[in-house]
C-alpha cells in the first residue's frame, strides 16, 4: 500500500502543523498532491485505466477548490503552500 498511516502522519505533521491536525487546508492539499503524483505515475504505465483517470480528475478538482478557498481566506498561507509543494500557480 502506497499510503501508510506513517506517511499520512508525516505529511500532516509537515504541512498541517501537527499530525493530529488532519482538517487543515494545507495538510489536505499536501495529501491530495501526494495522491495525485502517485496516480499520475500509475497512469503513465496504464493508459487505458479510465477509472483511475476519473479519480485523478476528481482529486485535482478537490485540490483546486481547496486552493481557491485558501486563496480567498488567507493569501499568505496560499502562497506558502504553493511554493512549498511546487505547484504551478
Amino acid at each position: 500500500m502506497y499510503l501508510t498511516p506513517e506517511t499520512k502522519k508525516e505529511i500532516f505533521s509537515k504541512h498541517g502543523g501537527a499530525e493530529t491536525n488532519t482538517g487543515s487546508a494545507e495538510g489536505q492539499i499536501a495529501l491530495f498532491t501526494y495522491r495525485i503524483s502517485h496516480l499520475t505515475e500509475h497512469l503513465k504505465k496504464n493508459r487505458k485505466d479510465y477509472g483511475t483517470q476519473r479519480a485523478l480528475q476528481l482529486l485535482v478538482g478537490k485540490r483546486r477548490s481547496l486552493l481557491d478557498y485558501l486563496k480567498k481566506k488567507d493569501i499568505e498561507r496560499y502562497r506558502a503552500i504553493v511554493k512549498e509543494l511546487g505547484l504551478r500557480r
